[in-house]
């Protein structure tokens, strides 16, 4: 089902969930995580994701869960996931520079400072510190096409 690059990549993001590092995802670990992105995650949003699952979070429910949304989309396109993840930082079409730039160099396949540097050179960052969620996206999107033509 996975590699054992991308299970160390879902394990290092568990972790990284898991403040009360207890080995279970529980609604207080979710809820640290929306904050730790910069983003306010409703009582309703937060039930509803626990309520998903049929027993405690575990890495191994948790892997599982990934597994099965990944083979009801049929793996999904790279822009499809771009623009998911982005949705994740949205905040009303907007992304917080800091906190992506800090995700970008700490989870999954972490950026160095010089690649976070060039990607925002690319962008433009208002005076709130805030990035276009569209015109990222579409930055991103464009790149991809560009070097498979």
């Amino acid at each position: 089902m996975f590699s054992q690059a991308q299970v160390a990549e879902f394990k290092d993001a568990f972790n990284l969930m898991d403040h009360d590092k207890d080995g279970i995802l529980t609604k207080d670990d979710l809820r640290r995580t929306f904050d730790d992105v910069g983003k306010l995650g409703s009582e309703k949003e937060l039930d509803d994701m626990v309520r998903e699952c049929s027993q405690p979070i575990s890495f191994t429910q948790f892997l599982g869960m990934f597994g099965t949304r990944m083979a009801d989309t049929g793996g999904q396109d790279e822009d499809d996931v771009i623009v998911a993840a982005f949705k994740a930082f949205d905040d009303e079409g907007y992304i917080d520079a800091e906190t992506f730039r800090h995700a970008l160099m700490t989870w999954g396949e972490r950026l160095t400072e010089k690649e976070v540097n060039d990607a925002f050179d690319a962008v433009d960052i208002d005076d709130d510190g805030k990035i276009e969620t569209s015109e990222f996206i579409s930055l991103l999107t464009a790149q991809k096409e560009e070097e498979e033509s």
